[in-house]
């Protein structure tokens, strides 16, 4: 009873002993109807179908005191006053028809209630799998034998509860398949008993069989919904459906004590064994405890009573699962595979199992044995089956697994294509698909699949911050905002935060700034040790030329991430704008001590040394270091002709600006340059002069405006890139980490 259908039930019950004992009002000192009790049995009947269907029994309970109890009547007085009646030769009682007028009230209202809930199934039964309750699905007449033979197993938990069970479903109870099985005795014993009690209270009006009567009448109807012999439930036994039939089995074993008691040679040895009992039954109650501790005790415990039920070995196996005891879970899941040799969530389980022990082979052979399983879809014929809902994920766990591998990406589709037109309203596989055309670059296909799944469910965050990722490697940003503002309404999750105020820094629009600001804000309060917030933070502040905040933002990124090469940048490029070049200085030198090979914190620091520091020889080093990274970095090698006209080597320069010019044949700059390199070079040929003595003042000048402008473009290049990244260490943008979505986690 600790779960949420124990405790429905107990909440049933309550409501059902409540209109009993209110109805047991209804009849006046003088015999007359008392309605406002029976008013108040309608409503606690109502109130207790609304807990559970079965609370509704206790209209009959109610019908059987009023007949046998409150009035008295035995069976055979009803059929001679009916006898008498059909031969003309007089009418029904008024106590009778009092009876009867109550007891149409409460049949009206059953009916009313039977009619609402029909209403809310919508006239159909649930869906059960056989595994649920395998003698449902049985040809006859094992169906009918197993259903029969179920009557005496309750019957015998009630009698004896000591090997009790979580879960009597699958394989616990086999099939009754032969006449001839000696089960079929215990059946035939629990109808001969049930029908000596009833002959017994029908018969006879004295007190005892009154007793015996409402003892029957508490044990069988609440019971009958859950008997299979109208029509099947998901279960073979469930302990908590005895509950209001354990209230009559009390009372029945009461009067039965009593009689036995009242017997002089019998009293002391029959008081001798029910303290027994009580104390016995008391430590296995309080034992029995224990076994509810958690659920990987509660299964085991199981276990100990059934070994043929492959749910509880699967059980077992998911409380260790939980506990990240992967290698003995597995030893579980396999055994329920071997219990159970066609459970197909059974095999699910084993896939996933060696998927977290990383055996991806054993992973997959798991999955296809469950996906053999399935009902095969033959082309071109039409069929109904049912298929529960959780096994088709074996088709999305399967395309998860084996989409790690680029080859197989157009299989991974198939087998979600496939998992859809077997349940086209299945959510998650338009989610698991959208992600994989996505990686695959079919991003029309990604948003329609995507726009498939919102049409199932609009509600769902993850939904529309996926479509928002299709709409950024589509180009459409605004409609990627569009997305991202309506995954923040329904769930303000920190990276449809921070990716939608990316985005709105990336337009450009300065009307989208505070917006953007706040929700950084927001993104580093939930993440207050992710040194991307803080960055994207000091880069906003860039663009609106707050240079303390930037300043402030980007030393904080740094000292939350050591190294952090676009923070270290950025944050010399700011000090290099704001003419502070000395602090720029030491922010290169770390900056290049983590990443020697920053192109753009070499050029960066050349020019501060050639044109602020006037170390030609540093800056040397730093342009000669990129050509040695890269022989065909243009920049660099421009720079490094600019050091040569520094050092008044007119003639090295002029070479280096013909090999950059060749490199770059429609760069002006460069040509302008050489131009300037030459006048240079033939106005001191003309004077006479030697070349090694050449002043560069003008075209140092020229030169220094075009580095810096250059530099300067270059190096905000490098700020957008690291902060569309926005996610972890890496500077690199990558769509996948930006991808939100549960379609990656491995479903069970």
């Amino acid at each position: 009873v600790t779960g949420v259908v124990g405790r429905a039930e107990l909440l049933s019950s309550i409501f059902l002993l409540a209109a009993f004992l209110a109805y047991t009002k209804s009849t006046g000192a003088d015999r007359s109807i008392v309605w406002a009790p029976i008013a108040l049995t309608v409503v606690l009947v109502a109130a207790a179908t609304l807990c559970k269907e079965q609370g509704i029994t206790v209209v009959g309970i109610c019908c059987i005191h009023e007949v046998f109890v409150a009035q008295g009547f035995t069976l055979p007085m009803l059929l001679e006053m009916l006898r008498q009646v059909l031969q003309g030769k007089g009418g029904f009682p008024y106590a009778v028809l009092q009876t009867l007028l109550k007891l149409i009230v409460l049949i009206i209202s059953t009916l009313l209630l039977v009619i609402i809930r029909v209403q809310v199934i919508q006239s159909q039964l649930p869906v059960f799998t056989r595994f649920d309750n395998p003698a449902a699905v049985s040809p006859t007449p094992t169906r009918q034998m197993t259903f029969n033979y179920l009557l005496p197993v309750n019957a015998w938990l009630l009698l004896n509860p000591s090997e009790l069970c979580c879960d009597w479903t699958m394989g616990t109870i086999p099939l009754v398949e032969s006449f001839l099985d000696l089960r079929n005795l215990a059946t035939l014993l629990f109808y001969t008993c049930l029908a000596l009690l009833a002959h017994h209270s029908l018969r006879y009006s004295h007190g005892s069989a009154k007793t015996v009567i409402m003892a029957l009448s508490l044990i069988v109807l609440p019971f009958i919904p859950a008997s299979n012999l109208f029509f099947p439930v998901g279960f073979v036994v469930a302990e908590r459906v005895l509950y209001v039939p354990s209230m009559g089995f009390c009372v029945l074993f009461a009067h039965g004590f009593k009689i036995i008691s009242q017997k002089g040679h019998l009293k002391k040895v029959s008081w001798l064994i029910l303290g027994v009992l009580l104390t016995t039954h008391a430590v296995k109650t309080f034992n029995r405890n224990w076994d509810w501790e958690s659920e990987y005790t509660l299964f085991t415990s199981a276990l100990k009573v059934n070994k043929n039920n492959a749910k509880l070995w699967n059980n077992v196996g998911h409380a260790l699962e939980g506990q990240n005891n992967y290698g003995k879970a597995l030893q579980y899941f396999l055994q329920a595979t071997r219990v159970q040799p066609d459970d197909i969530g059974a095999h699910m389980n084993v896939g996933r199992t060696y998927k977290n022990l990383n055996r991806s082979k054993e992973a997959e052979e798991a999955y296809l044995v469950a996906k053999s399983l399935m009902p095969q879809v033959i082309p071109g014929k039409k069929y109904a089956t049912r298929v529960a809902p959780n096994h088709l994920n074996v088709y999305i766990n399967l395309a998860n697994l084996i989409r790690a591998n680029e080859s197989r990406l157009e299989e991974a589709d198939q087998l979600y294509r496939q998992a859809i037109s077997m349940r086209p309203d299945f959510k998650q596989a338009y989610i698991s698909r959208g992600e994989l055309l996505l990686k695959m670059n079919k991003l029309t296909e990604a948003r329609d699949a995507y726009l498939h799944a919102l049409d199932l469910d609009r509600s769902n965050a993850d939904l529309w911050y996926n479509l928002a990722i299709v709409n950024i490697e589509m180009k459409e940003p605004s409609e990627a905002l569009k997305n991202f503002n309506h995954a923040l309404e329904l769930n303000p999750h920190k990276l449809a935060l921070f990716n939608s105020a990316l985005l709105m820094q990336e337009s450009g629009e300065a009307k989208f700034w505070p917006e953007a600001n706040r929700r950084f804000l927001a993104y580093v309060e939930e993440e207050p040790d992710d040194a991307n917030g803080y960055f994207n933070l000091g880069m906003l502040a860039m663009d609106a030329n707050e240079n303390a905040a930037a300043e402030r933002w980007m030393r904080k990124a740094i000292n939350l991430q050591a190294g952090f090469r676009s923070a270290l940048f950025n944050l010399a490029l700011l000090y290099s704008q704001s003419k502070r070049e000395t602090e720029a200085l030491p922010v290169l030198d770390e900056l290049l001590r983590h990443h020697p090979q920053h192109i753009k914190g070499l050029i960066l620091k050349g020019d501060i040394l050639m044109n602020h520091k006037k170390e030609t020889r540093g800056a040397k080093a730093c342009f000669q270091r990129i050509l040695d990274i890269d022989p065909t970095n243009v920049q660099g090698k421009h720079n490094l002709c600019v050091v040569y006209f520094e050092e008044r080597d007119l003639l090295q320069a002029e070479r280096c600006l013909e090999e950059t010019l060749a490199m770059a044949p429609n760069e002006e700059y460069v040509r302008r340059h050489l131009s300037i390199v030459r006048s240079k070079i033939a106005a001191m040929n003309a004077a006479g002069q030697p070349l090694a003595s050449t002043e560069g003042a003008g075209p140092l000048a020229e030169r220094d405006k075009l580095a810096s402008t250059q530099g300067q473009a270059e190096s905000q290049e490098e700020g957008r890139d690291a902060h569309a990244d926005g996610r972890g260490p890496g500077d690199e943008k990558n769509s996948d980490k930006r991808t939100k979505g549960k379609s990656t986690k491995e479903i069970e």
